[in-house]
């Protein structure tokens, strides 16, 4: 039986396809929908509605990028909980078992039918459109993941505004991390994360085909609200397009 139910919105909505900046922008934690065959995931009320459901303000953010910078933009049409399509599906977080310290039930003793039905109709199709894109489009020269974070984690008090996560790409990143701080704000260097292991849109989409690749973290306290996520969108998108040219204008 598919996953996916008849009426039920794709995996994956592709946006501003012709757009003629260099940049594609990915959001993979879009939404914190989840298929109607899977109800719930057992989760306790309120929950899904959580950091760890989707980015809180991602998507906002990334579609107001995606216009100011003409930039083609795809977004995760499903939770994370139900698949991580930034991480690789080897890993123990692809679908996660806990989250933070909440238990997903509905992911639990999964058979290897259940995950194959989860990759099949949401991670594949979203990561086979991004492919085909770029292979389609050799204009586009560098590759932008669009995410927040929670102001705190287990505890731990995060003072980042904002955070860049890069591996091979910090002239890419540098622009961005000093138009920030010359505006104020506590910027972290792969900082609240690192690229490694679990990651798969920086190392895939951008390191594997040698393009400058980041992804971009903003506190979600900060862009809680649209109003403020459109804000954010205003305030990085000059810095972003600054942070284009300097990896571009050589290529």
């Amino acid at each position: 039986m598919p996953l996916l139910q008849p009426g039920e919105p794709p995996a994956f909505t592709a946006e501003n396809l012709a757009g003629r900046s260099p940049c594609l922008l990915l959001c993979e934690h879009a939404s914190n929908r989840i298929p109607r065959a899977l109800g719930d995931l057992g989760l306790p009320p309120g929950e899904i509605e959580r950091h760890i459901g989707r980015d809180i303000g991602a998507l906002v953010m990334a579609r107001a990028l995606s216009r100011h910078l003409d930039a083609a933009l795809f977004s995760t049409g499903y939770s994370r909980l139900v698949i991580d399509c930034n991480r690789p599906l080897s890993r123990p977080g692809s679908i996660p078992e806990i989250s933070e310290e909440t238990v997903v039930p509905g992911n639990l003793g999964l058979s290897a039918a259940d995950r194959a039905a989860r990759q099949n109709e949401l991670f594949h199709p979203f990561h086979d459109a991004v492919t085909a894109h770029l292979d389609a489009t050799p204009a586009r020269r560098c590759v932008i993941g669009v995410h927040s974070f929670t102001p705190s984690y287990r505890g731990v008090s995060r003072p980042w505004e904002a955070g860049f996560l890069y591996a091979s790409a910090g002239r890419f990143a540098a622009p961005m991390m000093e138009g920030l701080r010359a505006q104020g704000f506590t910027v972290g260097d792969n900082e609240p994360y690192v690229i490694d292991a679990d990651d798969y849109t920086v190392p895939v989409h951008g390191e594997a085909r040698g393009l400058p690749s980041l992804l971009i973290e903003i506190r979600q306290d900060l862009i809680a609200h649209d109003a403020a996520a459109l804000d954010w969108a205003r305030r990085l998108a000059p810095l972003i397009a600054r942070a284009i040219a300097s990896v571009t204008e050589d290529a």
